[in-house]
């Protein structure tokens, strides 16, 4: 296996059947890893809670810090990638993810899993837009890059479900670290087979990568993110909220200038004017931020509500996962034969009807509905995530394979950011509203019980037997309220979604 030749001069290489398909796999599963990430904690969201006695902002910043750093890094590293290849940014993001997984799991404090959770989004950023580059660049024809971004599609969507009832397999038997630990024995599986697999990409004096540009694009899309999650929760001042979101607006104008000024900038902005790509980002950011934020959700209610153990919440995730799993190849196999037009707006309209079906239920009983509507969901989520990929890098050149897959993995980790943020808010709103807490119960403690369900079991543990039984009843009374309208909401979200698309593909030609 002869590696490519290191030139400056971009070519686009001719790989055999074969070669091209050894590729996609060793990819795919570089891919793993930072996807079971992205899921796999909500499962432990109770345990370390209690563990950390986190309070809910920070357990909210536990969570989405890694999505929404990684917005504002993919796509510098995208561009990054374009210049010094695919395979040498590839393996380097895996070593940075293994170390900070080291560094998760034995984290004392919510601070320092905080910082765990950053470098695994430095690391993260290095790998995904390398992933979806070598795709595009190794798949030519429109229709097997179909099928190969459905099967990338597949480890995406099925690797984001399993991720629940691997961390509850985990947690059955080992402390809430175990859930990063796991990323350890993946990543050195898989670092020698992408040495092995992957030849020494070929690379282009495609435009200027300077340091200083890449901050003032992370910076601004971190301090816009702030700003709309400062805003949304309360949290923060609005004087601070306003502040960050002009600091963001001011650093992301200077880069736009800059790249405009540039001969050869370091990010085509010309990409953002092709409709097929904004309403893959569009799709990208409202589905993942929807699955996101319910699956967070569901999980809560199966521990908090329904007292299942995280493996028994895992099992009850299951069909998703199943659904998930087949997705993404059915989405390649239906957007050659019908269209993407067709398929994006369909998947979505039947996601938008499983999450206003399960809203309806009580999850204490109807489990057979429900595991058809979580199969339909999953199924759905699944086929409208990959037509996104399908919609973004069927029309961006070969040489700018990780450009185009940075903005895509943007919309991925910022619509999942936003979507856990929104989500969190928003069912802390509902929850105190519905949350009606037994007389005899200091005022203090009262109030500190209203935040959320973490907060109402850290504060029955203070209480006596009898009192903590009733403020737990109420709890769960106010948490399955707060459930319901907030499935219901996304259920309205991505319904809009599907026919701003339908009207926003109306002339497009992509297969």
């Amino acid at each position: 296996m002869s590696p490519l030749p290191d030139t400056n001069e971009f070519t686009i290489p001719s790989y055999s059947r074969k070669r091209r398909w050894l590729i996609l796999v060793a990819v795919m599963l570089a891919f793993l890893p930072v996807v079971l990430d992205m899921t796999i904690l909500h499962i432990a969201v109770p345990s370390l809670t209690l563990a950390l006695q986190a309070s809910t902002t920070q357990v909210l910043w536990i969570i989405d810090i890694y999505s929404l750093l990684m917005a504002g890094l993919l796509v510098p590293m995208g561009t990054l990638a374009d210049r010094i290849g695919y395979r040498k940014l590839l393996l380097t993001g895996l070593a940075v993810f293994g170390l900070a997984s080291i560094v998760a799991a034995f984290s004392t404090t919510p601070t320092m899993l905080i910082g765990g959770r950053i470098l695994l989004a430095f690391g993260a950023s290095m790998i995904m837009p390398c992933v979806l580059g070598i795709i595009r660049l190794t798949f030519e024809d429109p229709g097997e890059r179909a099928i190969a971004l459905g099967l990338w599609g597949t480890v995406g969507s099925a690797g984001a479900a399993v991720g629940p009832l691997v961390g509850g397999a985990l947690l059955e038997h080992f402390w809430w670290g175990s859930v990063f630990l796991i990323n350890i024995p993946v990543v050195v599986l898989i670092c020698p087979a992408i040495a092995y697999a992957l030849p020494r990409s070929q690379r282009g004096k495609l435009g200027d990568w300077h340091l200083n540009q890449a901050l003032m694009l992370i910076v601004g899309i971190v301090a816009l993110v702030f700003a709309v999650k400062s805003g949304f929760s309360g949290k923060q001042s609005l004087w601070v909220a306003l502040s960050a979101a002009i600091f963001g607006v001011v650093a992301l104008t200077f880069f736009v200038k800059s790249q405009r000024r540039a001969v050869n900038p370091m990010l085509d902005l010309s990409l953002l004017t092709r409709r097929p790509i904004v309403v893959g980002i569009a799709m990208a950011v409202v589905t993942s931020g929807a699955l996101a934020g319910v699956e967070l959700t569901i999980a809560q209610e199966l521990q908090f509500v329904l007292d299942k153990s995280p493996l028994q919440a895992g099992f009850f995730m299951l069909p998703i996962m199943v659904a998930a799993g087949v997705g993404g190849p059915i989405a390649g196999f239906l957007s050659n034969r019908f269209g993407l037009r067709r398929v994006a707006s369909l998947s979505l309209i039947t996601a938008a009807a499983s999450l206003a079906a399960l809203a309806q239920f009580d999850f204490h009983h109807h489990r057979e509905i429900i595991s058809a509507l979580l199969v339909a969901l999953g199924l759905a989520l699944s086929i409208g995530l990959t037509a996104s990929s399908i919609a973004i890098m069927g029309a961006v050149e070969a040489e700018k394979g990780g450009s185009g897959g940075a903005l895509e993995a943007m919309g991925y980790e910022l619509g999942a950011g936003l979507g856990i943020t929104f989500f969190g808010v928003a069912l802390s709103a509902v929850y105190a509203s519905a949350m009606v807490v037994p007389a005899g119960i200091a005022p203090e403690l009262a109030d500190a019980a209203r935040h959320s369900i973490g907060d109402t079991y850290v504060i029955a543990k203070q209480l006596s037997s009898a009192s903590a039984a009733s403020l737990i009843i109420a709890g769960k009374q106010a948490f399955s309220s707060a459930h319901a309208v907030l499935l219901t909401s996304a259920a309205a979200l991505i319904a809009m979604l599907a026919t701003a698309v339908f009207m926003a593909l109306k002339n497009n030609n992509q297969p």
